[in-house]
C-alpha cells in the first residue's frame, strides 16, 4: 500500500456505504490525528486505540448521522499546499477541511484562526 491515508478514507467511505456501525483500521499517529479532528466535528461517534498481540489498531464507531461526503485531496503524486487565506470552505463553511500544518493536524477553521497554512489532506461533510 502506497498511501495509508487514502486507504483510511476509502475504508470510511465503504463502511458508510455498507451501513456498518464500526470499522477497524491499522494504527498510525497520523491517522489517529485525522480521526480525532473528524470526531471533534461530530462526524464520528467514537475513536479508540485497540492493542492486539502484535499490532495496534483503531476502532472507529459511526454516529447516527452518516458522513455523506469524504474526499482525499492530497495524493502521493500530487501534494496540495495552501496558505492561510487560500484554505477552501466546502459547503460555504459548513463542511470540514483537514490540514497538516507545522502546528499538527487541524481543521481548516482552526488554521484560518491561527493564520497558518499547510497541506490539504481531505474534506468531509
Amino acid at each position: 500500500m502506497t498511501d495509508p491515508i487514502a486507504d483510511l478514507i476509502i475504508r470510511i467511505k465503504n463502511a458508510q456505504n455498507s451501513q456498518q456501525k464500526e470499522l477497524i483500521v491499522p494504527f498510525s499517529n497520523f491517522k489517529m490525528a485525522i480521526l480525532e479532528v473528524i470526531k471533534k466535528y461530530d462526524l464520528l461517534s467514537d475513536v479508540e486505540i485497540k492493542t492486539g498481540k502484535k499490532f495496534k489498531s483503531i476502532s472507529i464507531k459511526f454516529g447516527s448521522t452518516p458522513i455523506s461526503h469524504i474526499k482525499i485531496i492530497s495524493k502521493p503524486g500530487r501534494k496540495y499546499y495552501v496558505k492561510a487565506d487560500q484554505i477552501p470552505r466546502p459547503l460555504r463553511g459548513l463542511g470540514l477541511v483537514i490540514l497538516s500544518t507545522p502546528a499538527g493536524v487541524i481543521s481548516g477553521n482552526e488554521a484560518r484562526k491561527r493564520k497558518i497554512g499547510g497541506e490539504l489532506i481531505c474534506e468531509a461533510w
